[in-house]
């Protein structure tokens, strides 16, 4: 082999790691995003009282 062809194959494989690191990287963002997605339609944690009116979910006296 000529040092061009070594030189070339030794980019084109650092190139091939490169990309397969930036597809991991995308693919476990992807993962997550669909992850936080179905949690959030799904209802998981805490309710959301952004649909309520206005003093539901407030504190409640007990004295009175």
């Amino acid at each position: 082999m000529d040092m061009m062809a070594m030189v070339s194959t030794m980019l084109a494989a650092q190139q091939g790691a490169l990309q397969s690191n930036i597809a991991a990287t995308l693919t476990r963002q992807n993962a997550d995003m669909e992850k936080s997605t179905v949690l959030t339609l799904l209802g998981a944690g805490q309710p959301s009282l952004a649909n309520v009116g206005p003093g539901v979910g407030g504190n409640l006296n007990v004295t009175a």
